[in-house]
């Protein structure tokens, strides 16, 4: 996963990490960027392009996955909901 300019994450920040990666990801989702049943980066993904720890990475998709916005597939992977 490459990050867009704009996509950094403001450490110092009022929102916690996990929250702007999430803000991130419903960008893209909102954008068309990634479909409807597709696969959103994994969490090793996450951890490296925003450079944060795994279980911040798993927060993030966590909070996604309680909006209804992502559902998860066991050893299949995390996909964009309809």
């Amino acid at each position: 996963m490459e990050i867009e300019p704009g996509e950094q994450l403001d450490p110092t920040g009022p929102a916690a990490p996990y929250m702007q990666i999430a803000a991130v990801l419903r960008r893209r989702f909102g954008r068309g960027d990634s479909p409807v049943n597709t696969r959103i980066p994994t969490e090793s993904d996450l951890v490296a392009a925003f450079e944060v720890a795994r279980t911040t990475a798993r927060r993030a998709i966590a909070l996604l996955r309680e909006e209804g916005l992502v559902y998860t597939v066991p050893q299949r992977g995390t996909f964009v909901a309809e």
